[in-house]
């Protein structure tokens, strides 16, 4: 009895001195020479947005260790008492901490900070502001009660992180209903706060505003890998990272106000090339456009990312005189998940190239021990043969050349073929992101990029070449033998220009999509594929060039269509200039003539433009090619020029001789067409320059016809001796080699630059030897050369079997 009584007397004892040392420490400034060390509270998550709070408590060491649990509804309480510290979770509502003075103390502490707090999915923006107020007033009162309240360093760092460069979810906008979305947005956002690394990961994984944007440094790629890469489990099941690149187009309200004008300008790089949202922009970047790259929860969809950026945008830009329209498509956004597993279609198509080249490897094997039978074997076995790496190796590389051939015609054709490839990846270089793409705007608005804005400087000389080549050998077979085989040559024809079509077809629409990612893969690969899923069999009936560009499957090979849609009439052209002479060459003329007059009234009347100006607009680029570059009567009259050069050099012959002064005349016309070709129209190329239709018109009607006639001019006396050391240097041995790599080039240069484009994660640094870029150009002849070796020369041998000419 005397025991419990004074154990009980101690025990109230021991009360009323606690309560009295937690009025004193709730009440007045501590001093810490009288009272205890001071109480420390370290949150790991800002007050504001956090169900959980975790306290840590610093106490005297005369504590025993101890741990209860107790639950409490909802909410859970994690009690944990050390000898130097007490560990306490806290849900959103207060919890009682049963009698334990030192509990109490903790409960008193919390509730100060945690009284008044509204859960986070039901505050508004204004809500927010008014309880960081209120939790910095109850922070206040601790530090006044003697209690200092600090965070702990990680915590700091990711509130910093945050307040420095703001988190962006679709759940910022009201807009957005999907609800999976909505939660997983909040939890990256509380799991951000809490520095866990997947949600840094997701967060560093997004653009942030650069240096230099007035420098054209807008387009800014993220981190593609890492987003993909994010994964965090969440209620069962796991979170991942969803990349979209955006797109936006910044306008003014008011246009001509200066200031605005010229930061959007500075902004757009001058807009060398003007775009819209609604551009396609699988072939022709959008450059004025400006593209974002964001990483979210894979459940946010593109149009749940497209309502909260255009939202934050409209927000953060209200009264400013700047607007944004955005675009966010399903294409454009990416997940890991997206490549798993390979279609059928892909291992089909690679088990086909597969066995082509097993065949050409048996072939060569075999090859040593058919030579020495060539003249009995049979027909399977010279087919089989027509595969042998050896037997194309050494046609492919073979400098001897054939009597009647057009020497110069090599060379010219392997100039043209660089300058086409110049100008294909001048157009490639315009989808990547340059830290001074401003910079690279005013160097190309230049007098000297007038080379590589006229697309008839590149592609021309190819149609005349081909009537030329066309005119030249059927000239030949009506002089021996009064009449042509017209379906032998039509036949012929396609089994040259078929299998490589056939092959580049596959390759680009099953192979090429699965072997590369990157910000724009789907874009200028996978939106190309799709396509050609569609629409290949326009290519293979060569009429593809009839459907425009937007919808074309390789679009480069339109070239194809117009060449074969001309050589169908060649032979009626070369029939009746060599059966009549006059009528024939009148025809001719009458046929350039029309073709002329369509390029000039089409560009006129609808505004088009064969010369990339400054400031051109996407949708004159395609509106230009669907309605004049890709129709045959508008190329034909470099074509029939090319059947009248063709009909010349046999008419003259080798031994034909000018005399001085018509060397003279012709050199001075063909330096003037060269002047009208190049360097008349350089004054377009200006930055400066304002789109006249009338120069426009002239230049398509009248520089196809210059160039050419220049190109001709050179042909002609390098084939009759006259063409000095041009002529030598175009008569070049070598050029025979470029000009068997000349068609698979011609295929295969589109599917490597695009490739290149659409797995390039970097932002460069512009100069203009980037152009030059010689890993990618090694790319494009190896192969190229591969394509020659297992395709064209195979079945050009194949050709020559089947339909060997009778002697």
């Amino acid at each position: 009895m005397c025991f419990e009584a004074t154990m009980n007397l101690y025990i109230e004892f021991k009360c009323f001195v606690c309560v009295l040392l937690t009025s004193i420490f709730l009440l007045i400034v501590s001093d810490e020479g009288q009272t205890s060390s001071p109480k420390t509270f370290y949150t790991l998550a800002p007050m504001k947005a956090e169900t959980w709070w975790k306290i840590y408590v610093n106490k005297s060491a005369d504590y025993t260790d101890t741990k209860k649990t107790r639950e409490t509804g909802a909410v859970t309480l994690n009690i944990e008492k050390t000898l130097n510290e007490s560990v306490i979770n806290l849900g959103a509502e207060t919890v009682g901490c049963e009698s334990d003075l030192n509990w109490q103390i903790v409960t008193k502490m919390s509730d100060e900070v945690v009284n008044g707090r509204i859960p986070p999915d039901k505050r508004s923006d204004e809500n927010d502001r008014e309880e960081e107020t209120q939790v910095e007033k109850r922070r206040d009162k601790l530090k006044l009660a003697g209690v200092t309240v600090t965070d702990s360093p990680e915590l700091n760092l990711a509130r910093r992180i945050v307040s420095i460069l703001p988190p962006f979810t679709p759940s910022s906008s009201r807009r957005v209903t999907n609800e999976q979305c909505l939660r997983e947005s909040q939890y990256y956002l509380q799991e951000l706060d809490n520095f866990a690394l997947w949600a840094l990961k997701m967060h560093d994984s997004s653009a942030k505003l650069p240096s230099g944007v007035l420098n054209g440094n807008v387009n800014q790629y993220g981190d593609i890998d890492q987003c993909l890469s994010v994964r965090a489990p969440w209620l069962g099941g796991v979170i991942k990272g969803r990349y979209c690149l955006t797109t936006s187009v910044l306008s003014l309200s008011d246009p001509d106000h200066p200031v605005l004008r010229q930061v959007q300008q500075l902004l757009q790089s001058h807009s060398m090339l003007r775009s819209e949202l609604d551009d396609p922009g699988h072939r022709v970047p959008r450059f004025s456009a400006i593209h974002w790259a964001l990483c979210v929860p894979a459940s946010c969809n593109a149009s749940d990312v497209q309502l909260a950026l255009a939202d934050i945008l409209q927000r953060h830009t209200e009264g400013t005189g700047i607007t944004f329209r955005v675009r966010v498509t399903a294409e454009m956004c990416q997940t890991k998940d997206d490549r798993l597993h390979l279609p059928t279609s892909t291992l089909v198509v690679g088990a086909v190239f597969f066995m082509i080249a097993a065949l050409a490897v048996v072939a060569t094997a075999c090859d040593p021990n058919w030579r020495s039978l060539e003249q009995t074997l049979s027909t399977g076995r010279k087919l089989m043969q027509a595969f042998s790496l050896r037997k194309n190796v050494l046609t492919l590389f073979s400098l001897s050349r054939s009597p009647d051939d057009i020497e110069s015609v090599h060379g010219v054709r392997a100039v043209s073929a660089l300058l086409l490839l110049l100008a294909h990846k001048s157009m490639a270089l315009f989808f990547n992101p340059y830290m001074n793409r401003t910079v690279m705007a005013e160097d190309l608005g230049r007098s000297w990029t007038s080379f590589a804005r006229g697309a008839c400087i590149h592609t021309d000389p190819f149609i005349m070449i081909s009537g030329l080549l066309t005119s030249y050998s059927f000239y030949k077979e009506l002089e021996h033998k009064k009449r042509l085989a017209v379906p032998r040559e039509y036949l012929s024809r396609l089994m040259r220009l078929v299998p490589n079509l056939v092959a580049l077809i596959l390759f680009c629409t099953f192979i090429l999509p699965w072997i590369g990612t990157g910000p724009l893969w789907n874009q200028v690969v996978r939106h190309h594929s799709d396509i050609c899923k569609t629409t290949w069999w326009r290519n293979l009936l060569f009429i593809h060039n009839y459907f425009g560009f937007e919808t074309m499957c390789l679009t480069h090979t339109h070239h194809l269509g117009i060449d074969t849609q001309l050589f169908a009439l060649s032979p009626f052209f070369v029939y009746i200039v060599w059966r009549w002479p006059q009528i024939g060459l009148s025809v001719l003329t009458g046929v350039a003539a029309i073709s002329t007059a369509l390029r000039y009234s089409v560009t006129y009347s609808k505004h088009l433009s064969h010369y990339v100006v400054f400031g051109s607009s996407i949708r004159q680029l395609f509106q230009t090619a669907d309605f004049s570059y890709t129709l045959p009567a508008h190329r034909a009259t470099v074509y029939v020029m090319g059947i009248a050069l063709g009909v010349g050099l046999r008419y003259c012959g080798r031994d034909f001789r000018l005399k001085k002064m018509h060397l003279t005349l012709g050199w001075t016309a063909a330096m003037v067409c060269f002047y009208m070709s190049i360097i008349s129209p350089a004054h377009m190329a200006s930055r400066h320059y304002i789109y006249n239709t009338t120069e426009a018109a002239n230049f398509a009607a009248f520089v196809p016809i210059t160039w050419c006639l220049f190109t001709a001019w050179i042909i002609f006396v390098s084939y009759i001796g006259h063409g000095g050391l041009l002529g030598r240097i175009l008569s070049w041995h070598g050029f025979l080699v470029t000009t068997r790599l000349s068609y698979a080039l011609y295929l295969i240069q589109f599917p490597i630059l695009f490739y290149m484009v659409g797995k390039n994660r970097a932002t460069y640094t512009y100069n203009v030897l980037l152009l030059v870029d010689v890993p990618e150009m090694v790319i494009i002849t190896v192969g190229s050369i591969l394509l020659t070796l297992l395709f064209d020369l195979p079945f050009q041998n194949i050709r020559n079997i089947l339909l060997k000419k009778p002697n």
